[in-house]
């Protein structure tokens, strides 16, 4: 989509805050992430030319990972960074050169406001949607450094309960690559809690070649974990509640873990040079 069609560059840069950051303690130990927060589509870009329905899917944003990020960051006195716009205009969990930054098909539908996205416009969506959250991250992990051993950073996120027609078991899953530190305590905690299914880097990989954990986490030596949470059971403001719950206390235990909270650099298995 050309932003001349609709508004001017200039409008639809200034009249969109692209982050949401919640203040927190810079000594609490935890950095709260979550890349696909809302489903907003910024002024200058319309609709992209997809069905208001659309947005309401896995495919707009990840449903119910806000709420369960804004209440963990309530209870656990955390900083928390999140984005206000559809990964449908561009997804922040990619590196800049992916070829899924910014999608023309997502699980099915078709982004008309994507078909003609060019060089320029693929810079301009970085520059004014995508580098200010990794700025923030960037920017909130420097202060917490400053002022208290490195903080655990966690990634919230949520997953469909079926994909093209299969259900999934799991009810949550931890996604992760080469460090452990946090990873085993958390999957621990969430398997302690005998009703849940819990997935080990499944429906998906968490090594990803410059995705957020791979270019704030990896790259700093900062122990961390992806958590996906099955969106049926976050829809709503109760199934958050419920999930905080059940996180609180597990990653309580990870952020009083001095292994967890110092530097230590570890290979990623999406590095393959």
């Amino acid at each position: 989509m050309k932003r001349e069609m609709t508004e001017t560059a200039a409008e639809a840069g200034t009249a969109f805050q692209p982050t949401e950051y919640i203040k927190g303690d810079a000594e609490a130990g935890l950095l709260l992430l979550c890349d696909h927060a809302r489903n907003t589509v910024p002024p200058g870009y319309g609709d992209l030319g997809v069905p208001a329905e659309q947005f309401e899917r896995h495919i707009g944003y990840d449903i119910g990972a806000r709420a369960v990020t804004l209440e963990l960051a309530r209870r656990l006195k955390a900083p928390a960074c999140l984005t206000t716009y559809s990964r449908l205009l561009i997804d922040p969990n990619r590196g800049e050169d992916d070829p899924t930054l910014i999608m023309r098909l997502s699980d099915g539908a078709v982004v008309p406001g994507n078909a003609g996205v060019d060089a320029e416009e693929r810079a301009y969506r970085v520059g004014t949607f995508h580098k200010p959250y990794h700025d923030l991250i960037d920017r909130s992990l420097d202060l917490m450094i400053a002022k208290a051993p490195p903080p655990v950073i966690v990634s919230i996120h949520s997953f469909t309960p079926v994909w093209r027609g299969v259900p999934r078991p799991w009810h949550v899953t931890v996604l992760w690559d080469c460090d452990p530190r946090a990873v085993q305590p958390m999957l621990a905690g969430l398997r302690a809690q005998e009703d849940l299914v819990v997935g080990d880097n499944e429906p998906y990989d968490g090594a990803l070649k410059n995705d957020t954990m791979y270019r704030h986490a990896t790259r700093r030596g900062l122990a961390h974990v992806l958590l996906e949470l099955r969106q049926d059971l976050i829809a709503d403001e109760r199934g958050a509640m419920e999930w905080a719950d059940r996180l609180e206390p597990v990653l309580r235990d990870i952020a009083s873990n001095l292994e967890c909270r110092r530097i230590q650099h570890f290979k990623s298995r999406s590095d393959t040079d």
